[in-house]
């Protein structure tokens, strides 16, 4: 079957990272997110490890405690990287981080958190190789789990501020130690879905064939 490459592209193109028009008082069921990962799991893994676990959280003491760890974890970076994008007066970067905010402000009400976890710890002083295998195995589902929400009318954001307080996230959710939290994605559904593509340099500027190129 032929795929509407129209449609393949207004969702690639149009999935963004969804902050300030999350729908705080819509309730996300729970549904819709099993049917979003059954998509995700369809993406690729190192050696075919499939060591993927999704750890969904829609209690609201929960998502409190998680969104205080993600306060501490990113008010001081966001706070003054918010203050230096408004002093150089870049609005685009400016807009961005001010939606930062805004998401960390809001967290607690987001109505699902989902975190995306891998089983086994890479080991000490592990090769770049390693490092890079080891993200490769959940990040290809992490986006096809946003596009799928994207698809169904609902929005995310992937955040890993929380992270530097992995072992705090770890006992709020009952997680064995040998499970490594690798995001945050808040999902709701969307204020509105006209979403539109990103102001981005054309790929022509930044691609190098055959070697790098000044």
């Amino acid at each position: 079957m032929a795929l509407d490459i129209a449609t393949c592209d207004h969702l690639l193109s149009t999935t963004r990272a969804v902050r300030k028009r999350l729908d705080l008082s819509r309730p996300v069921p729970r549904e819709v997110v099993d049917e979003c990962l059954e998509l995700a799991i369809q993406a690729p893994t190192g050696s075919n490890s499939q060591n993927w676990r999704w750890v969904v959280v829609d209690d609201a003491d929960k998502r409190q405690a998680l969104a205080e760890l993600y306060r501490q974890g990113g008010e001081a970076y966001l706070t003054g990287a918010s203050e230096r994008a408004d002093a150089s007066g870049d609005a685009q970067t400016a807009r961005v981080f001010s939606s930062a905010l805004y998401l960390m402000e809001h967290l607690h009400e987001v109505p699902v958190h989902v975190i995306p976890c891998l089983v086994g710890r890479p080991g000490a002083g592990a090769s770049v190789t390693a490092m890079g295998g080891y993200f490769a195995s959940i990040y290809p589902a992490v986006w096809s789990f946003q596009l799928a929400l994207r698809a169904r009318g609902l929005g995310s954001c992937l955040t890993t501020l929380h992270l530097g307080f992995e072992k705090e996230a770890a006992q709020i959710l009952g997680l064995p130690k040998q499970v490594v939290q690798t995001a945050l994605i808040p999902v709701a559904y969307t204020l509105g879905t006209d979403f539109r593509p990103a102001k981005r340099p054309p790929a022509s500027t930044i691609t190098h064939w055959n070697g790098w190129r000044d």
